[in-house]
């Protein structure tokens, strides 16, 4: 038997609570690892409050990420003891995930932990960062380098934003963050962004085109806010959207992609292919200082974890929250 966040939809709505299960109780897989750190997402937040409806399977174990330990494999590619990572795959949607001690797994979906990262740091990271080194990746193949002009993030105090600002920074981009002011705004400039807008800015409807500003964008809100940031790019520049928080729609125009050639690049961090992966996770170990993130990051037990998926969703975090498993 071994601990877990357990969500149950019932008459009365989705029950959740923190319970025991047992080994038999894991759903398919071919590897079974000890999660050591979870993270809690956006996502998770959304599915252990049922805000929107993003499990698709009853009963179910939230939890996109995980890092840990394989303690048992029929998969070629992994060996008892193991350290590795998982990030997307529809676990915590479809698949059990890792708010729990343990998970079972396809073995095609895991990634070797680096040598360099510890699993409490891979999951500090999460999949917030790992979407934001996906995000950075995008803007790196189209060609935008660092002198080319500001890099603007929006949502920028949250997982995602937040770890892109850091990452951006330290490769020596000009970050402007959008953001809420007051302590958010503070904390985006504790991470490197140079300036701060407010976020308010871009949440209502604008115009088709706007004033050149940015060579390029890490979009984590959608919406009114990605249209206004497509309107204001610069000529050939281009965002990578990779969130909905303001909203799924788009209410934009075509004008600034055929009048001044801007690129709208989605980024989905859920079934992207192993190599880019790989990748990804090897561009956070040499571009992302992990001392500092663990100093911004807030670690909790399976006990906490409930309480803190409200607060997560009601806007009441800044920086990130790991899930000590084990503890």
């Amino acid at each position: 038997m071994f601990n877990a966040i357990l969500l149950n939809k019932t008459d009365e709505g989705v029950q959740r609570q923190l319970t025991t299960v047992s080994d038999d109780d894991l759903m398919e897989g071919d590897v079974t690892v000890k999660v050591e750190y979870s993270t809690l997402n956006y996502k998770d937040g959304l599915a252990i409050t049922n805000k929107l409806p993003v499990v698709r399977h009853w009963p179910m174990v939230p939890g996109i990420d995980f890092a840990g330990t394989v303690s048992d494999s029929s998969h070629s590619s992994w060996q008892l003891g193991d350290k590795v990572i998982l990030n997307g795959w529809g676990v915590g949607e479809t698949h059990w995930g890792g708010l729990a001690e343990k998970a079972r797994v396809n073995g095609d979906w895991l990634v070797k932990l680096p040598e360099n990262i510890t699993a409490k740091q891979a999951m500090s990271v999460g999949t917030a960062g790992y979407t934001a080194m996906l995000c950075i990746l995008k803007i790196q193949q189209h060609g935008i380098t660092p002198d080319m002009g500001e890099v603007l993030v929006t949502g920028a105090s949250g997982g995602v934003g937040s770890i892109s600002t850091r990452i951006l920074s330290n490769m020596g981009y000009n970050v402007i963050a959008s953001t809420k002011p007051g302590k958010e705004s503070e904390f985006v400039k504790s991470l490197g962004a140079k300036e701060t807008i407010d976020r308010a800015e871009f949440s209502e409807q604008g115009k088709p085109l706007a004033k050149e500003r940015w060579a390029a964008a890490v979009d984590c809100v959608g919406s009114h806010t990605l249209a206004n940031v497509c309107a204001s790019l610069q000529y050939g520049g281009i965002v990578a959207a990779c969130g909905l928080a303001q909203g799924m729609d788009l209410p934009a125009t075509v004008a600034p992609f055929i009048l001044r050639g801007v690129t709208l690049a989605g980024v989905d961090s859920v079934y992207t292919p192993k190599i880019i992966r790989e990748t990804a996770w090897t561009q956070i170990a040499e571009h992302l200082d992990l001392q500092a993130l663990e100093a911004d990051t807030t670690e909790v037990t399976l006990a906490d974890t409930i309480q803190k998926a409200g607060e997560l969703i009601e806007d009441k975090l800044i920086g990130r929250v790991v899930v000590n498993t084990q503890s």
